[in-house]
């Protein structure tokens, strides 16, 4: 196990019986492409999406950013055409998506000992592609996306699915994730979280 991952969960407070990954930023290093494509397709419509703001907005389903941004910048962008305009551009870029491989490389430990669940604000097609590209799908029971769910980060609901699908109480479940919606919504789950961050790519903007 990496060694600063493993201290993270020697820190615990609680012991966990079963473990939930987000998928994008925390097992594979897809939020730069994320960017491309919201920024190629805003610029198209002539708006604007700083990139601090969309890493703010990490875990956030793309139809409520659409929403987000409509509100901040007084435009009015139809969700359902930018979701999948700005979706279609992603799956073109998708190929090139890294793992990021010291939690790539927990999971499948973890996988040894724990069900595993994904639990992603991410479409359920790009996820799975995801975990394809990456060899990871066979380490995972359940794999929960924005479509199971009414509610996205930071709202609990897709974290409460995650441990439900694979049959471990949400207190006894570990979240592992890289956004601060993220991680909220797995306090609001009554999880115990851990932020990846420190383990993935440092972002410069």
């Amino acid at each position: 196990m990496p060694e600063l991952l493993s201290t993270a969960l020697a820190r615990l407070p609680r012991p966990f019986s079963g473990a939930i990954f987000d998928c994008d930023g925390t097992l594979a290093d897809t939020m730069p492409l994320h960017y491309q494509a919201w920024e190629h397709t805003i610029s198209v419509h002539g708006g604007e999406f700083p990139e601090r703001l969309f890493y703010e907005l990490g875990g956030v389903p793309t139809p409520e950013i659409v929403r987000i941004l409509n509100a901040r910048y007084g435009i009015s962008l139809d969700p359902e055409r930018i979701t999948h305009e700005k979706e279609a551009r992603y799956a073109e870029l998708l190929h090139l998506a890294q793992p990021i491989q010291p939690v790539v490389d927990l999971a499948h430990l973890l996988f040894q000992e724990f069900p595993l669940a994904v639990a992603s604000g991410g479409q359920r097609p790009l996820v799975d592609r995801t975990l394809v590209g990456l060899g990871v799908t066979e380490l995972f029971l359940a794999v929960c996306t924005t479509e199971d769910v009414e509610r996205g980060k930071p709202e609990p609901d897709l974290f409460l699915l995650a441990a439900h699908r694979i049959g471990v109480a949400p207190e006894s479940c570990v979240v592992f994730e890289d956004s601060d919606l993220g991680l909220e919504a797995a306090r609001r789950a009554g999880m115990q979280g851990v932020d990846i961050r420190p383990w993935a790519p440092e972002r410069n903007f």
